[in-house]
């Protein structure tokens, strides 16, 4: 393992805990296990990497009445654990979308319909919906460090198994190879929030969020990108087309190996002292009060969360149909045009990182989460009007600017649904609600790509995007009637204080004994 350094290890030992004797000790909230449950919090590290306690006055706010001190830092490692993260999510992001992107080129190598070179790309929505579940409650219930090495070993295993499938008729096989890279999915799209939580403090909490999603964003943009150059048309030539592909395959394969291994090296569960005064709040629940289920029950009992559950899952599985379709919408208006249509993929996904990283920084300087996700919904209605009624104007470069507008707006609202997600359902688990808005994007990614494609090939590409305009509408809708209640950034402000009062779940007029009630000290 990589060690954080001996200087945070004396500093942290001989800094100031809770008092005793002020304040009884703070149980977490429920739906976390300790450890491996995060909020944000601390201060950004300065430039020399040192590792810097909060500042006493902001400590003190985060804890009951009665004073004490709690010790809080930022750790030097978090930035490798990101950086390693998001190259592992974007090798899977990429394996994703290789296939679409040259649905011609593999309809034409194993022989077999769009239709089910479509389904390589949707394998990886409706795996994620079954198991979203069980992997959630595997990342509160074993944590994040198992949690990635399940998602970077999958992601590789699936990658070599790719690389017995180069050969017509084995399209069966490479299916059972993108359907264990689906499975990998499933233990990363979760982790962007989790992984902020734990490692990073309030003032940069939502930028390393949104670098996070960009990972998978980049390996989207990637896959756009490298694919055609990889692997040009060649029907007549299916030798050289094997070829070509075994390049793609074989350097995924080696990349996504090297990915997993330092994985297992960088990857730990959580600092060795909370970032966040939030994060230590929620740090000191016994395992045994965890209750998943309860977890579960508080995400479905809230309105603004449902509210955003549905409307993000619109926009992201408008999202994953577009770029499922994308090959097929430009061949349709501009024949022969393969690789401009990956380079279109590339500018949409592109403008989508740089929106991402825009709106994680204004997250964290305003906190203004519901005006921001407002104002990103309706531009990308906008956007995806514009891009509708100019995809056939017979001018590519039309296209390019049409599809980097629309990505700008439409992939940059995804970091801002994870952290909206995490303020409104404060102290429950953000691998929970991560999850459940990732399970909603999947499901309408494949309701949206069946009958978008089904438009496409019977009328025109134009139907299929009017289709998905109408559901963005109904979107903006449901994202206005959300109610902004901040609490993640009320408690690390010190606006709020989580006070002990424990009440069975099924009984709350017994004595104190089993939850916890979050009362406002205003």
């Amino acid at each position: 393992m990589v060690e954080d350094g001996g200087e945070e290890e004396a500093e942290g030992e001989s800094g100031e805990m809770p008092a005793a004797t002020a304040a009884p000790p703070l149980p977490r909230c429920n739906g976390f296990l300790p450890g491996k449950e995060a909020a944000d919090g601390g201060r950004a590290a300065p430039a020399g990497g040192e590792e810097q306690p909060a500042a006493p006055a902001a400590a003190e706010a985060m804890l009951p009445t009665g004073g004490g001190r709690v010790e809080t830092r930022l750790s030097r490692r978090r930035l490798v654990v990101l950086a390693v993260f998001s190259c592992y999510s974007l090798v899977n992001a990429f394996q994703w979308i290789q296939y679409s992107i040259l649905s011609n080129v593999f309809s034409v190598f194993y022989g077999v319909s769009f239709t089910q070179i479509d389904w390589l790309s949707m394998v990886y929505m409706v795996a994620y919906v079954p198991l979203i579940l069980p992997a959630t409650w595997l990342l509160d219930a074993r944590g994040l460090r198992l949690t990635a090495l399940l998602g970077s070993g999958l992601n590789a295993l699936g990658a070599w198994l790719k690389c017995g499938s180069l050969a017509p008729q084995r399209y069966p096989l490479t299916l059972a190879a993108q359907t264990v890279c689906a499975i990998a999915q499933v233990f990363i799209l979760g982790l962007p929030s989790r992984i902020a939580s734990v490692w990073f403090g309030p003032t940069e909490v939502s930028t390393a969020c949104a670098v996070a999603v960009l990972g998978n964003q980049l390996g989207t943009a990637i896959g756009f990108l490298l694919p055609p150059v990889l692997v040009p048309n060649t029907p007549n030539d299916i030798d050289l087309m094997a070829h070509n592909i075994s390049i793609m395959f074989y350097g995924t394969a080696i990349v996504s190996t090297l990915l997993f291994f330092l994985t297992g090296v960088v990857f730990e569960e959580k600092p060795k002292y909370p970032p966040s005064h939030s994060q230590a709040v929620l740090q000191t629940k016994p395992p045994e009060d965890y209750s998943y289920k309860q977890s579960i029950t508080n995400l479905f009992k809230n309105t603004p969360f449902l509210l955003l559950l549905i409307s993000y899952g619109i926009m992201t599985g408008t999202f994953y149909s577009v770029s499922t379709l994308l090959n097929q919408m430009i061949v349709t208006h501009y024949e022969g045009e393969e690789v401009n249509a990956g380079r279109i993929g590339l500018t949409l996904v592109v403008a989508g990182m740089v929106g991402s990283i825009i709106c994680g920084l204004w997250l964290d300087y305003t906190k203004t989460y519901k005006q921001t996700t407002l104002i990103v919904y309706i531009l990308s209605f906008i956007g995806m009007l514009v891009f509708t009624f100019t995809l056939d104007l017979g001018y590519l470069i039309v296209v390019f600017v049409t599809g980097g507008v629309l990505g700008f707006f439409m992939t940059g609202y995804l970091p801002l649904g994870f952290e909206f997600a995490v303020e409104i359902t404060y102290p429950e688990s953000e691998g929970t609600s991560s999850g459940l808005l990732n399970a909603s994007a999947q499901i309408f990614g494949i309701l949206f790509t069946l009958v978008q494609g089904k438009l496409t090939t019977d009328y025109s590409p134009r139907a299929g995007n009017l289709f998905l305009c109408a559901w963005i509408f109904v979107g903006i809708i449901l994202t206005a009637l959300i109610k902004s209640d901040l609490r993640r950034h009320n408690v690390n402000s010190g606006i709020m204080n989580l006070d002990v009062k424990a009440v069975p779940v099924d009984s709350p007029v017994e004595p104190e004994s089993t939850t916890l009630k979050i009362q406002s000290t205003l």
